[in-house]
């Protein structure tokens, strides 16, 4: 069963990346959203009247801004590294420690909060794969949170919106696969604007904690 609110305020990490950049448009022109509130290490090159920003250099010390973190429904948690090129322990502490850190701060400010992660499509905590591995202990970790509701977002390709200024520059050569990826496996493929609204989408649910497929990603996004 659903149900309504007067206020979704929304907190985004990770805006000058491709997904949370992607994210971030979808909320700004959604009339669901009220405010956007988004943490980044360097400005994200938005202004729109819904968003505030603050930068912050320490992801795993909130203390000097806690008081600004109050007040707000979801967090739309977008930030993450690639394991390409990294330590195991580098990872660990950039991928699960970062965002436990930040989740523990956050559904201790907010206790009517809807955490969502974007994990990645293969995230398995029983994976050969050691990146798979530590985002399947996050996603499992994250739902223990005193958090109204938790959604672990596993998306394969995707799909970059209109005029995005951080979609990886390889895309541009390779969005001509879309159709023909999605035609042949439909829950491998979705577009920045269903990974959004389905962001969205969730605010108007009660009490979960899913993990969020493609083909998931996909169906919640037309609700």
């Amino acid at each position: 069963m659903g149900k309504t609110r007067d206020q979704n305020n929304v907190i985004i990490t990770g805006a000058t990346g491709m997904v949370g950049e992607g994210v971030l448009m979808k909320c700004l022109n959604s009339p669901e959203i009220n405010s956007v509130l988004v943490i980044n290490r360097k400005p994200c090159g938005y202004v729109h009247p819904k968003l505030k920003e603050i930068i912050h250099s320490d992801f795993f010390d909130f203390s000097k801004i806690e008081s600004e973190l109050t007040g707000y429904n979801a967090c739309f948690f977008c930030l993450g590294i690639t394991s390409v090129g990294v330590d195991n322990d580098t990872y660990y502490q950039m991928t699960y420690t970062l965002t436990m850190h930040v989740a523990q701060t956050l559904s201790k400010l907010n206790n009517d909060m809807t955490f969502c992660y974007v994990s990645g499509g293969g995230t398995n905590e029983n994976s050969r794969l050691k990146w798979a591995q530590v985002k399947g202990k996050t996603e499992s970790d994250l739902t223990k949170l005193p958090f109204e509701q938790v959604f672990n977002f596993r998306p394969g390709f995707i799909k970059p919106l209109p005029g995005q200024k951080y979609a990886h520059k390889f895309y541009k050569y390779i969005n001509w696969l879309f159709p023909v990826g999605r035609a042949i496996y439909p829950g491998g493929f979705c577009t920045m604007a269903e990974l959004g609204q389905a962001m969205i989408n969730t605010l108007s649910h009660n009490d979960k904690r899913r993990v969020l497929e493609g083909k998931d990603i996909i169906a919640l996004a037309k609700e």
